[in-house]
């Protein structure tokens, strides 16, 4: 059973694009909350569009581990390391396709984590479940749901009657959302790929077919079999990918499996934009996560993972967002707000500021809120009020605010130490440790010392360790409290 939130609760209510309202959610299976995510095809740096979902659904994940407790929901969101873009992007590179996405893969554990998000249980990658999805095939084509032609195996929509329900698209309005090539060998224009060919110099496995690889609707499908079983309890993604990406998942995994259905919820996150202009390269205002985690490339200078997350969640995640410069700064303002809340309560006590932090309960009246389809926008207006007591004496309400900020995952930590080191004396620290790594590149072991010991007088800690994967050294700095 999960959790009561307290006076007037009414359960956990999600709104689900397959009903097209809000409803009660009732898990199949309690002991087994069980959720799938789309991940990314690891190409290319993860986008700004691509880190709405990862947080939208990293604070469903956390509400959920509180509902039915920690070890009973198991998250699954997938890695797409075997896709067209990614061969043409080695190709393009002269390197392989294992190399760009071990690179790309590297780098999105990075940003997620930056990001303050929780790792999924599981993260299975397609190239791991090609069986089940050569297995997968094999059903539907022997079902006659599915047809070999030309080389490919393809999958027959009119075999499918609830076809395009989860979009609520008329046949005229799919065929022309699919948006791929009307290839000569379909049966129907709907009809997607379930197995292409592969040349020799592609990625390929072995299959009655030919040697070739997946299509990208059927990894989803495969991989969510494999970890969550036939039917499950939600599935989500960015509304970007209902069609036709999450109506062919559905095709295919009812058809496979004779089931009702195969996600009980389906939950979509909204389009965001930039500075009032859809993201594109060809408008020059295609921003990565590490663009704006490392770069100056949006606002003039870097912005902490914990404000991009704040950011994201001062809007409902159903609404379009706008991703501005000045969103930011306000999302910066609040954050900063808030550290500064929490070192005041730390110079009362740290020993309860980490009591706070190690386990985290969220207000009655914000869990309400969340638990009332995800509605962030009213969760941290609430905690903005809390703020407003806080800073008026009122410490409990400080102590709501730092316990809640970090259920959603939002270290304030950070802000209470950049709050007290200005711009310019972070650049010194940047400029002293730059410096100190050329030193110890050089094996000038009493130069590094030396700068150790400078920064160490400036109240700087260095924290210096060893990258797991590529062996190189990487130092952190905080202020001493």
């Amino acid at each position: 059973m999960a959790k009561d939130a307290g006076p007037g609760f009414r359960g956990l209510r999600l709104y689900n694009t397959l009903t097209r309202a809000k409803q009660e959610f009732v898990p199949l299976d309690p002991a087994n909350v069980r959720m799938y995510v789309c991940g990314p095809t690891v190409y290319d740096f993860a986008h700004i569009g691509n880190a709405r979902p990862i947080i939208v659904f990293d604070v469903l994940f956390r509400l959920l581990r509180h509902l039915y407790g920690e070890t009973k929901v198991t998250y699954v969101r997938n890695i797409t390391d075997v896709d067209d873009k990614i061969i043409a992007r080695a190709a393009e590179e002269g390197t392989s396709v294992d190399e760009i996405t071990r690179r790309t893969t590297k780098q999105f554990h990075e940003d997620v984590a930056a990001l303050g998000c929780l790792e999924p249980t599981h993260e299975p990658r397609a190239t791991q479940h090609i069986g089940e999805m050569i297995a997968m095939i094999e059903r539907l084509i022997a079902n006659g749901c599915a047809y070999r032609a030309d080389g490919h195996v393809l999958f027959d929509v009119t075999k499918f009657a609830d076809y395009g329900k989860l979009s609520n698209r008329s046949t005229d309005e799919m065929i022309a959302g699919a948006r791929v090539e009307v290839a000569p060998y379909k049966k129907n224009p709907m009809d997607f790929v379930l197995w292409k060919p592969s040349t020799p110099e592609q990625p390929g496995w072995d299959s009655p077919w030919g040697r070739g690889r997946p299509g990208w609707h059927l990894e989803c499908s495969a991989m969510s079999e494999a970890l969550l079983g036939e039917t499950f309890d939600i599935h989500g993604g960015g509304i970007d990918l209902v069609f036709p990406h999450h109506e062919n998942e559905i095709a295919q995994s009812r058809c496979a499996h004779g089931t009702e259905t195969m996600a009980r919820y389906w939950l979509h996150n909204g389009y965001l934009q930039v500075e009032g202009q859809k993201m594109s390269k060809s408008l020059g205002n295609f921003v990565t996560i590490r663009d704006l985690l490392k770069t100056d490339k949006f606002g003039g200078r870097k912005w902490p993972g914990a404000v991009l997350k704040l950011a994201m969640l001062m809007t409902h995640y159903r609404e379009p967002i706008d991703f501005t410069v000045g969103r930011l700064e306000d999302a910066e303002r609040i954050w900063r707000r808030w550290g500064r809340i929490e070192k005041a309560l730390g110079e009362w006590d740290w020993q309860l500021v980490n009591a706070l932090k190690s386990t985290p309960e969220p207000q009655e009246g914000i869990l309400g809120f969340l638990c009332d389809d995800m509605n962030t926008h009213a969760a941290i207006a609430t905690m903005q009020t809390l703020a407003r007591s806080a800073e008026g004496g009122y410490e409990r309400a400080g102590e709501i605010l730092v316990a809640t900020a970090e259920f959603l995952g939002m270290e304030l930590n950070e802000a209470v130490l950049l709050d007290h080191v200005p711009d310019i004396e972070r650049a010194l620290i940047d400029s002293l440790l730059a410096a100190r790594a050329k030193a110890r590149a050089a094996k000038d072991w009493a130069e590094a010392d030396r700068i150790r010991d400078e920064l160490a007088e400036m109240g700087i800690q260095l924290k210096d360790s060893k990258d797991p994967e590529t062996g190189e050294m990487k130092t952190e700095w905080e202020v001493a409290r």
